[in-house]
């Protein structure tokens, strides 16, 4: 876990999360890059999530042979966060960046994964087609699965 240099401060803020803020998750972004694991595709990715308390949790991807088996970045992240720290913590901003600087947001099943953990305020940052985009989670993924068991 890394802390941003404004990320103290960052629990008393309201939305948008402010531009040297998400340059610094960026950058987080970034260097987790050269901690992927892509022998196969060559496309290394990082992730660095904000959480409402501050502290900042990166991750890559961990490509397998079986390509099936392949853990992207942001799910690394956030695993790693809830082994460290438990699942109380929320998402308040997620960065995405690749080696290539390709566009590259997150794949379904990272935002499917992250829904259950992201603010109702929570940004996303991505390479896009003309550079970074950074949008709302509700506007890359408006509608996601939610399960409610039947009382027995």
């Amino acid at each position: 876990m890394v802390a941003l240099a404004s990320a103290s401060d960052y629990a008393q803020k309201v939305m948008p999360i402010d531009h040297a803020v998400l340059e610094q998750l960026r950058a987080a972004a970034q260097e987790a890059t050269k901690r992927a694991y892509a022998p196969y595709s060559k496309f290394y990715v990082g992730a660095a999530l904000l959480f409402d308390d501050g502290s900042v949790v990166t991750g890559c991807n961990v490509e397998n042979v079986s390509y099936g088996l392949t853990s992207c970045a942001e799910r690394n992240a956030l695993f790693r966060a809830i082994s460290e720290h438990g699942a109380g913590a929320k998402i308040a901003a997620v960065a995405v960046a690749n080696a290539a600087g390709a566009p590259c947001p997150p794949c379904g099943a990272c935002r499917q994964v992250m829904s259950e953990f992201v603010t109702a305020d929570a940004v996303v940052t991505f390479p896009g087609e003309q550079g970074w985009e950074t949008m709302s989670f509700a506007e890359i993924f408006p509608i996601c699965f939610h399960f409610v068991p039947e009382a027995r």
